[in-house]
């Protein structure tokens, strides 16, 4: 069994892949609950959330401050001084390029990047896995990235980082992301294009279809009896006629342009765009989701519909917190749990999809020592993708071929 814990774990996005994995023990977890800087310490409650889930109570620490020994007193377990895995997935948004202040301004939280090379040289793992936005990779503030391949270098580890849409692997969600595998020694390292080599996702498996169509249908602010995460929060007034005037099945604020009755619904925001002869700009905010499309990329903001496409396709509401957790690779049968119900959605919005993280388990166990894995057997169950959705590429491109 293969020793692993999890830095900064938030709802057990990255954890709960290697939870579901048997050849992985998640043996400890630490996060110190930020919703944003502003709201202080503990306010996300995603601790809570983790323990429901993996039956652990991680570690409420600032691993900022903590002191690597501190840390592995409280989440090794009797008898191991050092972890086979690390898993390690520090705050993004410093680096994220949708936060405009991003580019002129640093913010102090990039640094915990470099400070897990710290804590891996008193954990000693023999592999280490952080998933986090590509900018960390190619933006700004890289020089982070840089200081954290030199420090793990310098301990004997080989990184390997580089940026995936993530639908290439099933994922039912336009989401990009850096996946960095760090290995220790003689290992040999492998990596998710190692995994997925020879083999696809067919494209109809990606869609906002596919992955919600069957939820049962609800109405704004309200709650499915069978299930307390398939809740969306309540709109009325102007929110909910503007939600209402939104095309079906993609439409957006600029579809509200060209007729008085729909254009006294537009906010100033919209109005100020259209002035300035920019009628597409920002054409996400309050739109809706396309059925036989991937979602959009799923933000810590997805906890309103003025912050991005995040309403139903067809229904006059946000997607429910259960629709976007199964949109973000979350088991159907994954609960979400704490009295406020925005912060579950920033919880959400915040993970590593446990659909990519379980692949990412096949990977490292693939590392240590297992063997090649079956490509059906990387499929986490109870998400929406299935062993029919996957093409192999030979096949892929005859069928291309006929049309």
């Amino acid at each position: 069994m293969n020793i692993t814990a999890d830095l900064f774990s938030g709802g057990g996005g990255m954890s709960f892949g290697f939870h579901a994995h048997e050849n992985f023990s998640v043996v400890g977890a630490a996060d110190v609950e930020v919703g944003k800087p502003s709201t202080g310490h503990g306010a996300i409650g995603c601790n809570a959330t983790y323990q429901a889930n993996m039956g652990i109570s991680p570690l409420h620490a600032d691993l900022s401050v903590l002191k690597p020994e501190e840390l592995a007193a409280q989440i090794l377990p009797a008898g191991r001084s050092e972890l086979d895995v690390l898993l390690a997935c520090p705050p993004c948004t410093g680096f994220s390029r949708a936060v405009s202040k991003n580019y002129v301004q640093e913010d102090p939280r990039n640094s915990l990047v470099a400070r897990v090379a710290d804590f891996a040289a008193v954990l000693k793992p023999r592999v280490i896995v952080m998933e986090n936005v590509p900018q960390l990779l190619n933006g700004n503030f890289r020089h982070h990235f840089t200081a954290l391949n030199r420090r793990l270098t310098k301990q004997g580890f080989r990184l390997h980082a580089a940026s995936y849409v993530l639908t290439r692997f099933g994922l039912a969600q336009q989401r990009e992301r850096a996946l960095l595998i760090a290995v220790k020694g003689d290992l040999k390292a492998r990596t998710l294009d190692d995994l997925w080599e020879g083999y696809g996702v067919d494209p109809s498996a990606t869609t906002v279809h596919r992955a919600i169509k069957s939820l049962p249908v609800i109405a704004t602010g309200e709650t499915d009896s069978a299930d307390v995460n398939h809740t969306s929060p309540l709109l009325s007034g102007e929110s909910l006629e503007r939600i209402r005037r939104m095309p079906h099945d993609g439409g957006s604020w600029p579809d509200l342009l060209g007729d008085p009755e729909t254009e006294r619904y537009l906010i100033p925001s919209m109005r100020k765009a259209v002035e300035g002869g920019r009628p597409n700009a920002y054409r996400d905010v309050y739109g809706r989701m396309a059925w036989n499309r991937p979602a959009p990329t799923i933000k810590r903001e997805c906890t309103h519909v003025g912050n991005g496409r995040y309403s139903h396709p067809e229904q006059d509401r946000q997607c429910t917190l259960r629709e976007l957790a199964i949109l973000q690779g979350f088991p159907r049968s994954y609960r979400f749990v704490g009295p406020s119900r925005k912060n579950l959605y920033r919880q959400v919005g915040d993970a590593v999809p446990p659909l990519i993280s379980f692949q990412l388990a096949h990977v490292v166990n693939w590392i240590l020592g297992g063997d090649r894995p079956d490509i059906e057997s990387v499929i986490l169950p109870e998400t929406h993708l299935k062993a029919s959705d996957l093409t192999r590429h030979d096949d892929f491109s005859r069928q291309l071929s006929l049309v």
